[in-house]
């Protein structure tokens, strides 16, 4: 027993994926995300009435944060554990499961996407706003497909191989360390007057959580695209290394980039928010015609699944002989 409990097992990691597969992410009120959530909002707002409301006030909220949802879970898991091993597991599972949420976001974009089957453009919008915070009354079917893409490719990095890589590095604290870190960057991770000084601490952390999963991504996802003849890993290859910094931030274009080139698309295009043209960059090359079919996203759904798969496997093996070399 003890810290073993804790630590990164291809067992207990298989079995909390099963269930993510199968039922996908629970939706009810106390789900840990949505309660985490509800955490830092407390904490930042009672930083912010003790006049904590800049850098050192948001270092202070992660710390906040690690505590509450890193240290206390750990310990739970442990006590649980010590108490009874079965327990133990079970709570280790159960936290694998539902901080994992691919089939959840598999499903949002099918969601978007059999809308855009039955050209209902209201519901086309309605799934495309779950997934992205732009302006959606702006966007046809095929700005919606291209959304649901890029969000899968995207989300393929921050929902699945990043998580994944920090339970193989460092357990069950490592994912809930994630977790803390991604959230954080979601909720005060902008770059406004209110939040630019308080959300950098969670920002940059989650930038360094991502910085080595975004670039395995560039080579799991064109590694993934070989076997599907219509699709080009050499194209993903090139645009990925080329065309990834187009896309603010160290990590999202990545996985971005090299998706436009393995579907041999463009993606992204004109994106508003708020009433304003926020950008209308495009990412792929000239040539290549917008994305945005059917076929599309059947094709970023199957490669993005194929990589999951390739990722689990490498994941349990290396899980398999880090146990091997323990004993």
């Amino acid at each position: 027993m003890g810290i073993e409990g804790l630590a990164p097992s291809p067992a207990l990691l298989l079995a909390g994926l099963a269930l993510d597969a199968i039922f996908g992410d629970p939706q009810f009120r106390f789900h840990p995300i949505r309660l985490m959530g509800n955490t830092l909002s407390f904490f930042e707002k009672e930083l912010r009435r003790l006049g904590h409301d800049g850098y050192r006030g948001g270092c202070i909220l992660l710390g906040l944060l690690v505590f509450t949802w890193v240290l206390i879970p750990s310990a739970v898991v442990l006590l649980l554990d010590y108490w009874n091993g079965v327990f133990g597991l079970a709570a280790h599972i159960l936290w694998v499961y539902v901080l994992f949420a691919l089939r959840d976001l598999v499903d949002h974009v099918r969601a978007i996407q059999q809308a855009a089957r039955r050209e209902d453009l209201a519901a086309a919008r309605s799934a495309t706003a779950i997934l992205v915070g732009r302006d959606t009354d702006r966007m046809d079917l095929a700005a919606c497909r291209r959304a649901a893409i890029e969000s899968l490719s995207e989300n393929f990095v921050d929902g699945f191989l990043s998580p994944l890589f920090w339970y193989i590095v460092a357990g069950l604290p490592g994912l809930l360390l994630f977790k803390v870190a991604s959230t954080m960057d979601s909720m005060v991770g902008y770059k406004t007057p209110q939040y630019l000084n308080f959300g950098r601490c969670g920002a940059r952390l989650d930038d360094a959580m991502n910085y080595i999963p975004a670039r395995v991504a560039w080579a799991l996802l064109c590694f993934s695209a070989l076997p599907f003849p219509v699709l080009s890993a050499e194209k993903g290859w090139r645009t990925g290394r080329e065309q990834h910094a187009i896309v603010p931030g160290p990590s999202p274009g990545w996985s971005e980039a090299t998706m436009a080139g393995i579907l041999q698309r463009r993606l992204i295009g004109p994106i508003w928010k708020e009433g304003a043209l926020v950008t209308d960059i495009w990412l792929g090359e000239d040539a290549d015609p917008p994305g945005g079919s059917d076929e599309d996203v059947s094709h970023a759904i199957a490669v993005t699944i194929t990589a999951c798969g390739v990722a689990v496997v490498v994941a349990v093996v290396v899980l398999y002989e880090m146990q091997w070399l323990l004993v």
